[in-house]
Formats: C-alpha cells, sequence, structure tokens
C-alpha cells in the first residue's frame, strides 16, 4: 500500500512538471521538419531543352534566277525523304514547273512574233533597196543620154545649146541625189534590220533562260551527305508541298555530321547567368543515359517571342566538343550550362531561406528555443543556397516557417 501511494505521487509530479514546460516552453508544431547544412561542391546550372544541328552544312538551293525572271515562290511537288543519303548528283526533289512552263509558252509566241518581224524587215529592206538601185540606174542613163544630146547640140544655135546644158546639169543633179539617199537609206535600212534582230535575239534569249531554268527545276545533290529538311521563318519543316520563297531558295540541307552544336533558348530571368565560353553537360532524348560536353559558343544580345512562349528568350549557341557518329540534326537535348561554381561550400535547401527588410535569416532550433539567426549567402541554385556565414554544420534548420514566430529572439551578424 505505501509503495503504491509513492509511485502514484511520483506520476503526479511528473505529469504537472510536463504540463509545466509546455506551457511556458516556445510552442512547436509537431510537424515541423529540420534539416542540417552540407557541404561540399555547389554548383549553379541553367538547364534548358535545344535541338541540334551541323555546324557546317551545304544548301541544296532552287534556281536563284527564278527570281530575275519573275518567278517569286514556288511549290515543291516531290521531295526524298529525311535522313536518306545521298550521292553527289543524286536526285532531291521536283518543282512546281507550272509557272516556268507558261512562261516558256509567251515567250514562244515573243520569238515566233520577232522572228516574223525579222524576216519582214530584211524583205522589205532587200526589195527597196534593189527598186532604188534601179531608179539609180535609169537616173545615169538620163545623163549617159544628156551628154549625148550635148554632143550634138555644138551644131545648134546658143539657145538650143544652153537648154540641153541645163536639162545634163538637171539629170546630173537628180543623179547625184539619188546616190546619197540611197546611202542614207541602206543606212537606215541596215539600223532597222539590226533593231530587229536585237529585239528577236532578246526573246531567243528569254526563252533561253526559261528553258534552262526548267532543268534547275530538277534538284540534285551538289555533294554526297544526308539530306535533312530545312525550316523556314517560324520554325516550320520546309517538306512536300511547301512553298519556298526566292528570297531563301533553302529546298533541304546536307550537313557536316562531324561538327554539331546545340541551339537553345534562355529566359530573360537567366540570360544573365549566361556567358560565352561556360561548360555545358549534353544529355540526349534519343539515347538515354548517353551525355556529351559543350561550350557556349554564342549568346544572343537581343530577344524574340519563339512560338508558344509567354516571355522573351533568347538563342544561346552550345558548342559540342566530342564527335559522335549517332548524332543526328533535330535530335532534342537537355542542356546544363554550368554558370557558377564553388567547392567545398555550406549550402542549405531554399525552404530553410527567408527574407525580412532584406535580410536574409534561418530558423534554428537551439535546445528548446527557436532562434531567428541573420545568415549572409553567396550562390543560389534551383535548389540550395550557399551561406557564407551565420550557421554551422550542427545546426538544425526548420524547413518551414514554425507555427508560432512571435517574439523569437533574434541573432544578428
Amino acid at each position: 500500500m505505501k509503495s503504491s501511494r509513492i509511485l502514484l505521487i511520483l506520476v503526479a509530479i511528473t505529469l504537472i512538471a510536463l504540463g509545466g514546460w509546455a506551457m511556458f516552453s516556445p510552442k512547436s508544431d509537431a510537424t515541423d521538419l529540420l534539416a542540417s547544412p552540407q557541404k561540399g561542391d555547389f554548383e549553379v546550372i541553367v538547364t534548358t531543352t535545344g535541338e541540334l544541328r551541323a555546324k557546317r552544312s551545304t544548301k541544296i538551293m532552287a534556281p536563284r534566277k527564278a527570281r530575275s525572271v519573275g518567278i517569286h515562290q514556288v511549290k515543291i511537288n516531290d521531295l526524298v525523304p529525311e535522313g536518306t543519303v545521298v550521292d553527289s548528283g543524286a536526285y532531291v526533289a521536283n518543282l512546281d514547273k507550272s509557272e516556268v512552263l507558261r512562261k516558256i509558252q509567251e515567250e514562244e509566241i515573243n520569238v515566233e512574233a520577232a522572228m516574223s518581224e525579222y524576216t519582214s524587215s530584211k524583205l522589205d529592206t532587200a526589195l527597196n533597196l534593189s527598186k532604188t538601185r534601179n531608179e539609180i540606174v535609169n537616173l545615169k542613163f538620163d545623163v549617159d543620154e544628156k551628154i549625148a544630146e550635148m554632143e550634138q547640140s555644138k551644131f545648134e544655135a546658143p539657145a538650143t545649146q544652153q537648154k540641153v546644158k541645163l536639162a545634163l546639169q538637171k539629170a546630173e543633179r537628180s543623179y547625184q541625189q539619188a546616190l546619197s539617199n540611197y546611202d542614207k537609206q541602206v543606212a537606215q535600212s541596215v539600223a532597222n534590220v539590226y533593231t530587229k534582230q536585237l529585239k528577236l535575239d532578246k526573246a531567243q534569249n528569254r526563252l533561253k533562260e526559261f528553258t534552262d531554268l526548267l532543268a534547275g527545276f530538277t534538284i540534285f545533290a551538289p555533294s554526297a551527305g544526308m539530306v535533312i529538311y530545312d525550316r523556314d521563318w517560324d520554325g516550320r519543316k520546309v517538306v512536300t508541298n511547301s512553298t519556298i520563297h526566292m528570297w531563301n531558295p533553302v529546298v533541304a540541307t546536307l550537313p557536316d555530321l562531324t561538327e554539331m552544336e546545340s541551339i537553345t533558348y534562355v529566359n530573360e530571368i537567366d540570360i544573365q547567368k549566361v556567358v560565352k565560353g561556360q561548360k555545358v553537360l549534353i544529355g540526349l532524348d534519343a539515347v538515354a543515359g548517353k551525355f556529351l560536353t559543350g561550350i557556349v559558343k554564342q549568346v544572343a544580345n537581343i530577344g524574340e517571342q519563339r512560338p508558344n512562349s509567354d516571355s522573351k528568350v533568347f538563342e544561346v549557341v552550345i558548342t559540342v566538343q566530342e564527335k559522335d557518329t549517332t548524332l543526328r540534326p533535330a535530335m532534342t537535348t537537355s542542356n546544363e550550362i554550368m554558370v557558377a561554381s564553388q567547392a567545398n561550400v555550406v549550402h542549405v535547401p531554399l525552404e530553410c531561406l527567408h527574407i525580412q527588410d532584406s535580410v536574409n535569416f534561418v530558423f534554428k532550433q537551439a535546445g528548446a528555443a527557436i532562434i531567428k539567426q541573420e545568415v549572409q549567402t553567396g550562390l543560389i541554385n534551383e535548389n540550395d543556397a550557399e551561406i557564407t556565414s551565420g550557421v554551422a554544420l550542427e545546426d538544425k534548420l526548420f524547413l518551414s516557417m514554425p507555427s508560432d514566430t512571435a517574439g523569437l529572439k533574434w541573432s544578428k551578424l
């Protein structure tokens, strides 16, 4: 009986003590999670999705002179499948020839008309000059006749001689005038025939241009390689039935697969961190577990609005350092751009870090109490923050705001 009474007294004292501790100690949610600072290498990485392309490529072009003859766009009637390996001179594509054929018909009509004018001009010239030459011969006969009359008039009266003399002068003047006019007529006829010939030559040359252009509408590979479809101004692939414009008459490309680069776009928040020369870890979506290394080659100075993007992005070109026969243009890549790193530093989860009046702090457990500890931060990545001062490795930090922060003690640096 005595022992049972003593045991009950001790239990009562214990319950009273626990109740007092619970009443006067800082309250904490039983679900609060704690974390300890870690020490090790710290990296700041910008992660993006990109697409492979060849650093150099040979463009397979539609005939450039189509634009000079008034054809500004043309449809692709047929195009070999993307990824087809072709030899130099192999068939690649066939362009719509309807516009060229229409223009060839027009020029054939123009050539026929010009040829008719040229032939008529030559015939007219020949007839007119022949007629003029006959007239000159007749005038020469008239002069000779007047000379003979002049000889016979020596025995005539002076008045008769004067009359014959005047007739001879008139005949000679007509003859000389006819000779002079003939020279001018010949020059005029030559110029007229030459003009018609120029018109004919122009029509024939234009017809030849369209005829040569027609042959160019069947596209062949300028060199051996793998056919890769080009993309137009809005990023869509140029395929069969696509329309290409003569200011950019690229039908497809033959990339040099020995040197590749990844084209990616970085949002305007992270672009300030990315600079030329930074290292990149490149993953391939098509080959799980395979990684390549790269270097940032170029960072755009001006942002652009990409399809399906709500904000401006900046183009970043990453050079792939390895040569790999499995790489193909348009493969999707995951790019981890190493923008900063520190070795052997203290860092904590971002959930531990808070800010008030431009002061960074954490909630640190100190025995039964909770302290608002001011900290100084360094690098910050998407998961953690580097802490340069304010915490120790053995500290226990709250991963979320404690349930009751009223009246907590501040610990300043």
